[in-house]
């Protein structure tokens, strides 16, 4: 006898990069935009922050928050303003390893699960014509340090150490070790 299917995981997000990870990965989920205001640079705080602005809508459900940063050098890398912050973000990242780190919170009424994942990312040596191209692509846009791995800034990366899901948006080892501990064969998962 079939067991009857995971209700839907409440995604605190309107990235489409988490909503593609989690369609990849067949995890039923439905989407709320978080009414949540970012005031520091905490992406553990940002998706515990978001999650919990959800739970209300969630009818029990395990709501998942989570939010990405960039650092390098002690600095944060956000979402370039424009193109010439872009340019500079990409020029400061070249020839440099930098951190992108994520925090996830997944919490229903009764419990919360909170954690911060790391993933090390090297990018090799960039001439100014790799990053005008890469500016000149637009794939910056909307994305914390100007790049996104997935696409054309690819080119951009040397090696990575860690989940390389979570460099686009969503630390999915952990995701699925938290699935499959709170909910054991619901999800597909433990």
């Amino acid at each position: 006898m079939a067991s009857a299917p995971a209700a839907p995981l409440l995604l605190a997000s309107t990235s489409p990069r988490r909503r593609e990870i989690l369609e990849q990965l067949r995890i039923p989920f439905d989407v709320v935009a978080p009414q949540y205001e970012e005031t520091e640079e905490d992406p553990v705080a940002h998706a515990v922050g978001k999650a919990r602005s959800a739970l209300g809508d969630a009818d029990g459900r395990p709501v998942l928050g989570c939010d990405t940063e960039v650092l390098c050098g002690g600095r944060v890398y956000g979402k370039p303003a424009g193109p010439a912050e872009a340019e500079e973000m990409l020029e400061s990242l070249a020839g440099r390893t930098h951190e992108v780190v994520s925090g996830l919170a997944l919490i229903t009424p009764a419990w919360e699960e909170v954690h911060r994942e790391v993933t090390q990312v090297a990018f090799r040596e960039l001439t100014p014509r790799d990053v005008a191209g890469y500016v000149a692509s637009g794939e910056w846009e909307g994305r914390a340090g100007g790049y996104a791995i997935q696409g054309q800034g690819a080119a951009l990366v040397e090696r990575i150490e860690g989940d390389y899901l979570n460099v686009v948006g969503l630390p999915v080892a952990l995701l699925v070790r938290l699935l499959a501990s709170r909910f054991p064969g619901t999800y597909g998962f433990g």
